[in-house]
């Protein structure tokens, strides 16, 4: 009787764990079945299976750097429409960062010698993309060529530096584009920090436009993992202070031209 009760109970707990396991087991067989179908119409040359897409992208350009948010529609087999928004700061060819002093702790502090103001934008603008070619296969690279335009708002925001007065020894916070400046009454000790002069902050409205390939090689079409380069122009309403070394020699520009790259990650629904 007792080898009897062992072996019912046996068989029910067994009975029982195949339930429990069933449902966890076609979620799997369901995802494994979709993962299927769709490495096989990625392997198909030019499928499209996906209707829109997001991604977030770093960008590293000539002159600066930034990041980058995109959303699409697929409109046809080969085009989609998409809009972009984008954070960057543009760095001039000229600016160096330079070493001030040592604190008690060790740390060297540094300014960049002769820079007037950081210089920020942010951008959006509306594009398309066209596909030159798909994935002939999982492990391949589909390429495609875009571009956008749009509003750009220029951001000037005053670059500043701890100092100390050469007359009497008082610290103070100074700018290199002040006419009074000059390093034979201010001694540099550092910049000031990335916190001060946004209340002196400068708006210039401006626009953009950039061409670009970009360069998927995601294993599955549900994903983005592309890398996009190309070049963008810029046109704003002022002139953009950036250095001013000396109270000759100032640098101003409207139109700012760069080639960059940028890394992307995303999917598609």
């Amino acid at each position: 009787m007792i080898l009897v009760l062992v072996l019912v109970c046996t068989a029910g707990y067994s009975q029982n764990r195949s339930n429990t396991n069933a449902p966890r087991n076609d979620k799997r067989s369901d995802k494994r079945d979709r993962m299927n179908t769709i490495s096989k119409m990625q392997e198909e040359e030019d499928a499209v299976v996906y209707n829109k897409h997001s991604l977030f992208g770093i960008k590293i350009a000539t002159d600066g750097y930034g990041l980058v948010y995109e959303k699409g529609k697929y409109i046809s087999p080969r085009w989609s429409k998409f809009w972009q928004i984008e954070l960057n700061e543009k760095l001039h060819n000229k600016e160096e960062k330079v070493g001030r002093g040592i604190d008690v702790f060790g740390n060297v502090s540094q300014a960049k010698f002769g820079k007037a103001n950081n210089f920020y934008q942010l951008k959006g603008g509306l594009g398309q993309q066209y596909m030159i070619g798909g994935k002939a296969n999982r492990n391949g690279v589909s390429v495609s060529a875009l571009y956008a335009g749009g509003l750009s708002i220029g951001l000037e925001k005053p670059y500043y530096v701890d100092a100390q007065r050469l007359s009497d020894q008082s610290r103070v916070r100074v700018k290199y584009s002040d006419t009074s400046f000059s390093e034979s009454k201010y001694q540099v000790q550092g910049a000031s920090g990335v916190t001060v002069g946004w209340n002196e902050l400068k708006i210039v409205p401006g626009v953009h436009a950039k061409t670009a390939l970009r360069f998927d090689y995601a294993r599955f079409n549900e994903t983005i993992t592309a890398i996009e380069a190309g070049v963008n122009a810029e046109y704003y309403t002022s002139k953009i202070l950036q250095m001013a070394v000396g109270k000759e020699h100032i640098k101003e520009a409207r139109f700012f031209f760069n080639a960059y790259v940028a890394i992307e990650f995303g999917k598609r629904k």
